[in-house]
């Protein structure tokens, strides 16, 4: 055990409280039995990084089920399915029909799945994902663009239904997710409905403000479902790239954030509490809670004593889908 002046040093030098240290261990995630892409790039500090930032939203995640009644998780397991065929019947099951997504973090908040943003200073973590006993996890790398971050949130939710019981990791894990994110958020029918496409860059643009995903992803999407030859693709995919647009392209969209969180500050304000009462109460530092709800950050107003009774977010609360 260090001793106290150890204690106190590691405090300071780490931002974290003494009274942290003294708390019970918590629990660390499982790095096997997450999501995560790119790990031959994965430095060993990252992935511990993105490890301990998903074992204090487990923290932070104790704390909200304690005071609120969120709604339960509806995610299927569709372990074993074609991705394509997976992404269909979850898109039927939730009652989505064919029209795009509109906000992909409000549609797995309303389904149960927790989702938290994921600020460590680490690129090749683009997100990742786990089953936490029966309760689904989401983490999105805040550094991305708006569409990628919708892309990373349908991918990760791909390995929630696709790889429950089996390795969410591997070249193959993430082909199967990265086809049926393509498919959950463009659907065949969909696509297939738009009848002649022109092989230009500025109609893959137009069209891609409608699906709210990015120049690349509409165009492979278009190759996929036989609208683009491969020469037009490929083409096309070089125009991108000479064009800068695959890092930064036009007409990008905002980046999506949590609704549950909003609700959750909406009424922690009610009883006269900010973040910072959140923080006090788990002794944590305010940073890391922020890290992990999208910069979401509400003003400390002055303690008044009182206590909230758990609450319900109801009918007039619900979560839009």
């Amino acid at each position: 055990m260090p001793t106290d002046d150890n204690v106190a040093r590691i405090a300071r030098a780490t931002g974290f409280s003494v009274a942290f240290f003294d708390e019970d261990d918590i629990e660390l995630l499982n790095a096997e039995g997450v999501s995560f892409r790119s790990m031959t790039k994965m430095t060993a500090k990252q992935r511990d990084a993105a490890v301990a930032a998903g074992s204090i939203a487990f923290v932070l995640n104790d704390w909200v089920d304690q005071r609120f009644d969120l709604v339960p998780p509806d995610v299927p397991d569709y372990g074993g399915a074609n991705p394509e065929a997976a992404a269909q019947s979850l898109r039927q099951a939730w009652g989505l029909g064919v029209q795009p997504v509109k906000n992909m973090v409000h549609l797995l908040e309303s389904k149960g799945i927790r989702v938290f943003s994921l600020a460590e200073n680490c690129v090749e973590v683009d997100a990742y994902s786990l089953w936490r006993g029966t309760r689904p996890f989401i983490f999105l790398n805040m550094g991305k663009s708006g569409e990628r971050r919708r892309f990373d949130a349908a991918h990760e939710l791909a390995h929630l239904v696709l790889h429950q019981h089996g390795s969410p990791n591997g070249v193959e894990a993430e082909k199967e997710a990265h086809a049926f994110a393509g498919a959950f958020l463009m659907p065949t029918a969909s696509i297939k409905a738009i009848g002649r496409v022109i092989p230009t860059l500025d109609y893959i643009l137009q069209l891609k403000k409608r699906w709210i995903v990015s120049a690349a992803a509409m165009t492979l999407r278009l190759h996929e479902v036989g609208h683009l030859t491969y020469y037009h693709y490929n083409r096309l995919f070089v125009e991108l790239s000479r064009k800068g647009f695959r890092t930064n392209e036009p007409f990008g969209v905002r980046p999506e954030t949590s609704q549950v969180w909003q609700k959750v500050f909406a009424e922690l304000r009610r009883d006269g509490h900010g973040v910072q009462f959140i923080a006090d109460d788990l002794n944590l530092p305010v940073e890391e809670i922020v890290k992990l709800v999208f910069g979401l950050v509400t003003i400390a107003l002055p303690e008044t004593g009182q206590t909230s009774n758990q609450r319900r977010l109801g009918p007039n609360l619900r979560l839009i889908k």
